[in-house]
């Protein structure tokens, strides 16, 4: 059975590590975007992400912009961003075990981490979207936040704003990439515990803006 428990302990130590960095520059955390362009990031599918004001912005999809320079291990992503609507969908995608040729392959070889305000707790911003829910709602529509994921092993955290608010441990994930929970709905399988990062671009209603996103390794991570 997959663990969808809330672990209180997991909120203590994850609120704890987070509370003094959640919104600290520091030398530690190494950018992923410039705010100038996108080198280092390549798109797939449909859409694109335009930089303006120092800002990726989504247009179109569905798509993912992927950070193709290197996989990720252990470590904290930082991204701070902004939804352009109450309805704005888009989400971070992580362990993508290799470099997709098409955004669908992320969906069912990496877990999303979502951003939508107002949807259900298990497909709602910092959600492990279908897998954990979303025991907090302490982001603000159509204002800037910021999204900390910590990857460690097979456990997946996010926090918003410094508030944690989802924990998922994949361990029991059985080896079924193909089986899934519903239409559209990732695979059931288990995931890479280092591969690439990617920003979803979902739909051409949707608008959503990041002005960061960093990556600081654990300690010991690779």
């Amino acid at each position: 059975m997959i663990r969808r428990g809330w672990n209180v302990a997991a909120i203590v130590s994850l609120t704890l590590a987070l509370g003094s960095t959640a919104f600290a520059q520091s030398a530690d955390w190494k950018p992923l975007f410039d705010g100038k362009d996108l080198d280092g990031w390549e798109h797939v599918g449909p859409g694109r992400f335009v930089v303006e004001n120092g800002e990726m912005k989504t247009e179109g999809g569905m798509g993912l912009l992927v950070y193709s320079r290197e996989k990720l291990g252990d470590c904290v992503i930082r991204v701070v961003y902004k939804t352009g609507t109450e309805k704005s969908n888009s989400g971070v995608y992580v362990r993508i075990a290799e470099k997709p040729t098409e955004p669908w392959y992320a969906v069912h070889n990496g877990f999303e981490v979502q951003i939508a305000d107002g949807g259900k707790t298990n497909r709602g911003t910092g959600s492990v979207y279908t897998f954990a829910e979303a025991h907090a709602q302490p982001g603000k529509p159509m204002e800037w936040n910021t999204l900390e994921i910590t990857l460690k092993g097979n456990r997946v955290s996010t926090a918003i704003n410094g508030t944690p608010v989802a924990d998922f441990d994949s361990s029991d994930l059985k080896p079924e990439p193909k089986a899934k929970a519903g239409p559209g709905d990732p695979g059931r399988g288990p995931r890479a515990e280092k591969g690439y990062i990617g920003l979803q671009n979902h739909d051409e209603n949707s608008k959503v803006f990041f002005k960061e996103v960093s990556v600081r390794p654990l300690s010991g991570g690779k």
